[in-house]
């Protein structure tokens, strides 16, 4: 039996920060730099979905090109020059990472107050943070029904977390609008189509449809959407009730992963466990059965391993 295989990739070189390198035709400059050793901050960008050039904060500079790129989706070109730390796109960086911090949450977002400091960014010069919205405010804004802020304080998105279910919390305080957990609900993985963005500008939000609850939505709790979130806007309810406790501690975690064994795909799923409990469960994203996604029973199908006799 023959096994077509793809024609193989010529390699086109570049230059990142004055070295020279080779990398595949057709890969993207954030691919490159990585092959360079080079660290670009990312947000939106997802290894497994199209990247949707929504955050800015791993654009470079292209000699000899009028506006930064980004680096998650633009493909290199044979001879392109790349400078990944100059002082125009660590300049765009610190601008894009400051409105961030000035009205999302940014607490559980890995690396960002690493980045942050790197960048010398300074979100508290928009002023003191506005008063959190009350639960549901948000989710009645409409198109064209602004007001113009007054100035004094900087506008968030802050609102109390969303707590439907019992599997999974939406807490888009910390949601930084990526795209991710649309794509990852809709045409490139689940064709779920539970859930999309509402509202136009800075009133912009994910929304189920007619913002109906969670339970009440088309969502098949497939947990893909947490899989992708970058900043922990969506999280398992275990990890979340952790968290408002104080106990949540991913040093004193362990992963391993094996085969879920509710049906025959054979999907890896990746047990997180803390005090010899089950605490949340990933999937390997470089796995060809799953890609990083699973069904509610691969996901969430985990907490009769947690009823161990007590005699």
């Amino acid at each position: 039996m023959s096994v077509p295989l793809a024609p193989p990739r010529r390699l086109v070189e570049l230059s990142i920060d004055g070295e020279t390198i080779a990398v595949p035709e057709g890969e993207t400059i954030l691919t490159a730099c990585e092959t360079a050793g080079k660290d670009i901050p990312t947000l939106c960008y997802g290894d497994t979905l199209t990247p949707k050039n929504a955050c800015r904060v791993c654009v470079v500079e292209l000699e000899g090109a009028r506006v930064l790129a980004p680096a998650c989706s633009r493909k290199v070109e044979a001879g392109m020059v790349v400078k990944t730390d100059s002082e125009r796109a660590r300049h765009s960086r610190k601008l894009v990472l400051e409105l961030l911090a000035s009205s999302v949450d940014l607490s559980t977002t890995p690396r960002a107050a690493e980045w942050l400091e790197s960048y010398g960014a300074e979100p508290e010069r928009f002023g003191p943070a506005a008063a959190p919205a009350a639960i549901g405010e948000r989710d009645k804004l409409h198109a064209g029904a602004h007001e113009l802020p007054s100035g004094e304080a900087a506008a968030t998105v802050h609102q109390p977390p969303k707590v439907d279910n019992e599997l999974y919390v939406r807490d888009y305080a910390k949601c930084i609008l990526c795209y991710k957990c649309v794509d990852a609900c809709g045409e490139q993985w689940q064709n779920t189509f539970a859930i999309g963005v509402a509202g136009r500008g800075f009133d912009a939000r994910i929304s189920t449809e007619h913002n109906n609850p969670l339970p009440d939505s088309a969502c098949v709790y497939c947990g893909n959407c947490i899989e992708v979130c970058p900043t922990g806007a969506l999280s398992f309810k275990s990890e979340f009730d952790r968290r408002a406790e104080g106990s949540w501690d991913e040093s004193r975690q362990t992963q391993t992963t094996t085969i879920c064994t509710y049906c025959g795909v054979g999907c890896n799923v990746t047990l997180h466990v803390q005090d010899n409990e089950i605490v949340k469960v990933t999937s390997p994203h470089e796995n060809p059965v799953t890609h990083g996604n699973l069904c509610i029973k691969g996901r969430f199908g985990f907490q009769h391993v947690q009823n161990r006799r007590r005699d």
